[in-house]
């Protein structure tokens, strides 16, 4: 029988302790894969639904509205739920992801995470370490192969929420100016996906849409069996503006 916790690794960052480990839930009877930072937990392969509806919702939207063959950027590698809903669909022609802590990039290179090698065989995806926030502020785009490349979409989970940050350089991202600045490395039309770890906030929301040619907020509610009740989280969708 596999032990009941299980560190699979553990290494020292520029963000500080970074652990990767396995333990089991009796009250649930499973096993589940935790990233902690600093005794913070990080993410888990427990509640993916946020994840996966980060990448699912401006994709159907995209799509609906005739996208063909998107190029598409995820800010935050985590665990792989997001970039893996974007490998889903066929009609993707590129995907790039860009993750600060190379521990990250590499458990997803050996195949120790759920996703074992799922997204490094797919030769559609492509990762790069890099700090999304500081090449936002860049003048050549987040692409270093490509300086100035533009995206269909940029589906971006790093922070908790707009207003709760990993780290304090990141606010002004989601400044007005910070969100104007991001639409010029998104085709006209390019859809802007962020997650957020709490329900929908009006002040945020009306911050985009002052920006974006088009905004909303759609909450994604799942079943929380720990705590037994519903969790309320939030994807935000912007359209670009053309004249960017």
């Amino acid at each position: 029988m596999p032990p009941l916790f299980e560190e699979l690794d553990y290494r020292q960052t520029a963000l500080g302790e970074l652990i990767l480990r396995r333990r089991r839930i009796m009250k649930l009877d499973r096993d589940v894969v935790e990233v902690i930072l600093n005794d913070e937990h990080l993410m888990s392969d427990m509640f993916t639904a946020s994840e996966i509806a980060l990448a699912r919702l401006p994709l159907e939207r995209m799509l609906a509205g005739g996208a063909v063959r998107p190029d598409i950027l995820v800010g935050g590698l985590g665990l792989g739920y997001t970039a893996d809903t974007v490998l889903a669909y066929d009609a993707v022609a590129s995907l790039t992801v860009i993750e600060y802590l190379a521990p990250l990039i590499e458990w997803h290179e050996a195949g120790i995470l759920p996703l074992a090698r799922r997204l490094p065989e797919d030769r559609r995806c492509r990762f790069v370490e890099g700090d999304f926030f500081a090449l936002a502020r860049g003048d050549d785009g987040f692409d270093p192969q490509m300086p100035g490349r533009r995206f269909d979409g940029i589906f971006l989970d790093i922070d908790h929420s707009p207003d709760f940050h990993l780290n304090p350089s990141h606010a002004d991202f989601y400044s007005a100016d910070g969100l104007t600045r991001l639409q010029t490395s998104l085709t006209a039309g390019g859809v802007f996906a962020l997650w957020s770890n709490d329900p929908p906030d009006a002040g945020f929301l009306a911050r985009m849409k002052s920006v974006f040619a088009d905004a909303s907020a759609e909450a994604v509610v799942f079943p929380n069996p720990l705590l037994e009740e519903d969790c309320t989280q939030t994807v935000y969708l912007g359209v670009a503006r053309g004249d960017l």
